[in-house]
């Protein structure tokens, strides 16, 4: 089977959007973890992401800003909010690359009930804030709903130089152009476009973290391998698919 390559700077992938948003302020949390580990938490018919036989678990924390449908306007208050995700990274039977979300925590209760109810994500109700002073972001996250009430994450880091050329590991963790998830039966990769990533390094300067363990995997161990911050980007979504259409026929169903 074809596997996509990991691209930078793909083309869009569909020819018409059905979301659109801006994923500003984003820190890049990740830890090594077995495939084999993993491979139970993913949607069927995927399978774990690899690179040099490793796979690794994310989390993200970022502001939402602007989510809107189509080409239409951002929606007003709902659609900018923060949100902190778990994530974990696969490839399915067409060869498409993606993530898999094992929470998504967001500051806004609309959005997680329109995304739990429309493509089965694991959308949290949680209070969030993020505060900045200088070159340091702290980004704190306790969940509302549905549960575990109460798990908290706090991240510190301290924003760097820009990253003039991404490793293997950082092109691998951040060029991600869609996401599997499994509603109504079916495994569904909904894909997404962005211009490059700006990329700066980052220092963590603390982690107090109960999400990734919320999530179903073992509580971080240990510094993570790789700490990114970026800015942010815009971002479009097109339809999703169901498992299995090549990316070609995907752009054809787009049409």
């Amino acid at each position: 089977m074809h596997i996509e390559p990991v691209d930078a700077a793909p083309e869009q992938g569909f020819r018409w959007g059905i979301l659109r948003q801006r994923w500003d302020d984003l820190t890049f949390l990740h830890w090594a973890v077995a495939p084999e580990l993993v491979a139970p938490l993913l949607p069927e018919g995927t399978r774990p992401d690899t690179l040099d036989g490793v796979s690794y678990v994310g989390l993200i924390g970022f502001r939402m800003v602007g989510l809107g449908l189509g080409r239409g306007p951002g929606v007003p208050y709902f659609g900018s909010f923060w949100e902190t995700n778990v994530r974990l990274y696969s490839v399915d039977d067409a060869g498409r690359r993606a993530v898999v979300f094992r929470s998504l925590d967001a500051s806004r209760l609309v959005p997680v009930l329109v995304a739990r109810v429309t493509l089965g994500l694991p959308y949290m109700w949680s209070a969030m804030r993020l505060d900045r002073e200088g070159d340091r972001r702290t980004y704190r996250c306790r969940r509302r709903w549905p549960g575990p009430v109460g798990a908290t994450s706090r991240m510190v880091v301290r924003v760097g130089e820009p990253v003039a050329e991404p490793t293997p590991l950082e092109h691998f963790v951040t060029a991600r152009w869609g996401l599997h998830t499994r509603a109504y039966g079916r495994t569904l990769h909904l894909p997404n476009w962005h211009p490059r990533w700006p990329l700066h390094r980052a220092e963590l300067l603390h982690l107090d973290d109960e999400l990734v363990a919320a999530a179903g995997l073992p509580p971080p161990a240990g510094a993570p391998v790789s700490v990114l911050y970026s800015p942010g980007v815009p971002v479009r979504f097109g339809p999703p698919v169901a498992r299995g259409l090549t990316r070609a026929a995907q752009v054809r169903q787009s049409s």
